[in-house]
Protein backbone atom coordinates (compact mmCIF):
# COMPACT_ATOMS: atom_id res chain seq x y z
CA UNK A 1 0.00 0.00 0.00
CA UNK A 2 1.45 3.68 -0.74
CA UNK A 3 1.09 6.59 1.23
CA UNK A 4 -1.47 8.07 0.08
CA UNK A 5 -3.89 5.01 0.40
CA UNK A 6 -2.78 4.42 3.82
CA UNK A 7 -3.22 7.70 4.96
CA UNK A 8 -6.63 8.03 3.76
CA UNK A 9 -7.67 4.77 5.04
CA UNK A 10 -6.22 6.29 8.36
CA UNK A 11 -8.23 9.31 7.61
CA UNK A 12 -11.34 7.47 6.76
CA UNK A 13 -11.28 4.93 10.01
CA UNK A 14 -11.15 7.94 12.03
CA UNK A 15 -13.63 9.88 10.75
CA UNK A 16 -15.81 6.83 11.14
CA UNK A 17 -15.09 6.13 14.37
CA UNK A 18 -17.42 9.36 15.57
CA UNK A 19 -20.28 7.89 18.13
CA UNK A 20 -23.51 9.10 15.88
CA UNK A 21 -25.20 9.94 19.20
CA UNK A 22 -22.73 12.58 20.24
CA UNK A 23 -22.89 14.00 16.32
CA UNK A 24 -26.54 14.21 16.75
CA UNK A 25 -26.49 15.63 20.10
CA UNK A 26 -24.26 18.60 18.72
CA UNK A 27 -26.92 19.30 16.40
CA UNK A 28 -29.89 18.99 18.84
CA UNK A 29 -27.81 21.84 21.20
CA UNK A 30 -27.00 24.11 18.54
CA UNK A 31 -30.54 24.16 16.62
CA UNK A 32 -32.31 24.47 20.30
CA UNK A 33 -29.70 27.19 21.32
CA UNK A 34 -30.61 28.86 17.89
CA UNK A 35 -34.22 28.88 18.18
CA UNK A 36 -33.53 29.88 21.69
CA UNK A 37 -32.01 33.06 20.43
CA UNK A 38 -28.88 31.83 21.19
CA UNK A 39 -25.46 32.03 19.18
CA UNK A 40 -22.60 29.59 19.05
CA UNK A 41 -19.29 30.69 19.88
CA UNK A 42 -15.73 28.84 18.69
CA UNK A 43 -12.40 29.03 19.38
CA UNK A 44 -9.26 27.19 18.68
CA UNK A 45 -5.39 27.87 18.43
CA UNK A 46 -3.42 27.87 14.99
CA UNK A 47 -4.64 25.33 12.29
CA UNK A 48 -8.18 24.80 14.68
CA UNK A 49 -8.85 28.65 15.03
CA UNK A 50 -8.81 28.78 11.08
CA UNK A 51 -11.19 25.65 11.69
CA UNK A 52 -13.17 27.81 13.91
CA UNK A 53 -13.85 30.63 11.03
CA UNK A 54 -14.99 28.13 8.70
CA UNK A 55 -17.57 26.30 10.75
CA UNK A 56 -18.52 29.97 11.92
CA UNK A 57 -19.00 31.07 8.38
CA UNK A 58 -21.12 28.02 7.67
CA UNK A 59 -23.17 28.05 10.80
CA UNK A 60 -23.99 31.43 10.00
CA UNK A 61 -24.39 31.58 5.80
CA UNK A 62 -25.58 27.98 5.08
CA UNK A 63 -27.05 26.70 8.24
CA UNK A 64 -28.84 30.18 9.44
CA UNK A 65 -27.50 29.57 12.72
CA UNK A 66 -25.47 32.53 14.03
CA UNK A 67 -21.90 32.07 15.01
CA UNK A 68 -18.64 33.96 16.05
CA UNK A 69 -14.97 33.50 16.87
CA UNK A 70 -12.44 35.38 18.48
CA UNK A 71 -9.71 35.79 15.93
CA UNK A 72 -9.32 38.87 15.53
CA UNK A 73 -5.21 39.79 16.06
CA UNK A 74 -6.18 42.92 17.92
CA UNK A 75 -8.54 41.17 20.49
CA UNK A 76 -6.18 38.05 20.67
CA UNK A 77 -3.25 40.14 21.84
CA UNK A 78 -5.06 42.77 23.42
CA UNK A 79 -6.41 40.24 25.70
CA UNK A 80 -3.23 38.39 25.87
CA UNK A 81 -1.11 41.06 26.94
CA UNK A 82 -3.81 42.07 29.25
CA UNK A 83 -4.76 38.92 31.07
CA UNK A 84 -2.00 36.57 29.85
CA UNK A 85 -2.13 33.72 26.95
CA UNK A 86 -3.90 30.92 28.74
CA UNK A 87 -6.28 33.34 29.97
CA UNK A 88 -7.78 35.34 26.64
CA UNK A 89 -9.89 33.10 25.40
CA UNK A 90 -11.48 32.76 28.90
CA UNK A 91 -11.72 36.73 28.78
CA UNK A 92 -13.12 36.55 25.23
CA UNK A 93 -16.62 33.84 26.68
CA UNK A 94 -16.79 36.28 29.70
CA UNK A 95 -17.15 39.59 28.01
CA UNK A 96 -18.86 38.39 24.77
CA UNK A 97 -21.37 35.53 26.22
CA UNK A 98 -24.93 35.37 26.45
CA UNK A 99 -27.84 33.50 27.76
CA UNK A 100 -28.18 30.52 25.72
CA UNK A 101 -24.93 30.24 23.87
CA UNK A 102 -23.09 27.28 23.13
CA UNK A 103 -19.26 27.20 22.95
CA UNK A 104 -17.45 25.06 20.46
CA UNK A 105 -13.69 24.96 21.67
CA UNK A 106 -11.10 23.03 19.75
CA UNK A 107 -7.80 21.47 20.76
CA UNK A 108 -5.76 18.87 19.17
CA UNK A 109 -3.88 17.61 22.05
CA UNK A 110 -6.69 19.00 24.13
CA UNK A 111 -4.00 20.45 26.87
CA UNK A 112 -4.15 23.69 25.15
CA UNK A 113 -4.43 26.06 28.41
CA UNK A 114 -5.99 29.08 27.00
CA UNK A 115 -8.63 26.70 25.18
CA UNK A 116 -9.30 24.57 28.46
CA UNK A 117 -9.96 28.05 30.83
CA UNK A 118 -12.27 29.00 27.94
CA UNK A 119 -14.61 25.75 28.14
CA UNK A 120 -14.06 26.42 32.07
CA UNK A 121 -15.54 29.87 32.07
CA UNK A 122 -18.39 28.70 29.88
CA UNK A 123 -19.05 26.16 32.08
CA UNK A 124 -19.00 28.43 34.93
CA UNK A 125 -21.37 30.63 32.61
CA UNK A 126 -23.82 27.59 32.74
CA UNK A 127 -22.83 27.43 28.54
CA UNK A 128 -23.39 23.44 26.64
CA UNK A 129 -20.04 23.02 25.79
CA UNK A 130 -19.19 21.09 23.05
CA UNK A 131 -15.34 20.05 22.75
CA UNK A 132 -12.98 18.57 19.61
CA UNK A 133 -9.66 16.58 20.99
CA UNK A 134 -7.31 14.21 20.15
CA UNK A 135 -4.26 12.96 21.64
CA UNK A 136 -4.29 11.45 24.76
CA UNK A 137 -8.06 9.96 25.53
CA UNK A 138 -8.05 11.54 29.50
CA UNK A 139 -7.20 14.92 28.07
CA UNK A 140 -7.83 17.88 30.36
CA UNK A 141 -10.64 19.65 27.45
CA UNK A 142 -12.30 16.45 27.28
CA UNK A 143 -13.54 16.21 30.69
CA UNK A 144 -14.90 19.22 30.49
CA UNK A 145 -17.34 19.53 27.76
CA UNK A 146 -21.34 18.32 27.75
CA UNK A 147 -20.11 16.83 24.35
CA UNK A 148 -16.48 15.61 24.06
CA UNK A 149 -15.53 14.77 20.70
CA UNK A 150 -12.56 13.09 20.45
CA UNK A 151 -10.29 11.36 17.63
CA UNK A 152 -7.47 8.56 19.20
CA UNK A 153 -4.71 9.73 16.91
CA UNK A 154 -1.25 11.83 18.24
CA UNK A 155 -1.00 12.97 14.52
CA UNK A 156 -2.03 16.68 14.26
CA UNK A 157 -3.22 16.35 10.61
CA UNK A 158 -5.10 13.38 11.34
CA UNK A 159 -7.25 15.14 14.13
CA UNK A 160 -8.13 18.00 12.35
CA UNK A 161 -8.80 16.28 9.10
CA UNK A 162 -11.37 14.60 11.10
CA UNK A 163 -12.25 17.51 13.67
CA UNK A 164 -13.42 19.25 10.35
CA UNK A 165 -14.88 16.67 8.86
CA UNK A 166 -17.66 16.29 12.26
CA UNK A 167 -17.83 19.95 12.16
CA UNK A 168 -19.03 20.37 8.62
CA UNK A 169 -21.13 16.82 8.88
CA UNK A 170 -22.97 18.51 12.12
CA UNK A 171 -23.88 21.96 10.05
CA UNK A 172 -25.12 19.45 6.86
CA UNK A 173 -27.50 17.87 9.34
CA UNK A 174 -28.74 20.97 10.20
CA UNK A 175 -29.49 22.21 6.94
CA UNK A 176 -31.09 19.13 5.65
CA UNK A 177 -33.08 19.25 9.10
CA UNK A 178 -34.18 22.39 8.17
CA UNK A 179 -35.25 21.36 4.43
CA UNK A 180 -37.31 18.82 5.95
CA UNK A 181 -39.26 21.45 7.72
CA UNK A 182 -40.00 23.56 4.31
CA UNK A 183 -43.39 22.18 3.04
CA UNK A 184 -43.19 21.19 -0.66
CA UNK A 185 -45.74 21.72 -3.00
CA UNK A 186 -45.99 20.32 -6.07
CA UNK A 187 -44.79 22.87 -9.07
CA UNK A 188 -43.96 25.14 -6.24
CA UNK A 189 -40.40 23.78 -5.74
CA UNK A 190 -38.66 26.20 -3.88
CA UNK A 191 -34.91 26.63 -2.17
CA UNK A 192 -35.08 28.35 1.33
CA UNK A 193 -31.38 29.26 1.33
Amino acid sequence: MDFFEEYFDKVHTKIKKATVGNLEQGVKLISSAAEAGGKIILAGNGASAAMASHVAVDLTKNAKVRAVTFNEVDLITCFANDYGYEKWAEKCIEFYADKNDIAILISSSGKSKNIVNAALKAKELRLKVITLSGFGENNPLRQIGDINLWVDSKEYNIVEITHITWLLAIIDKIINNKKLLVPHDIGNDFNIF
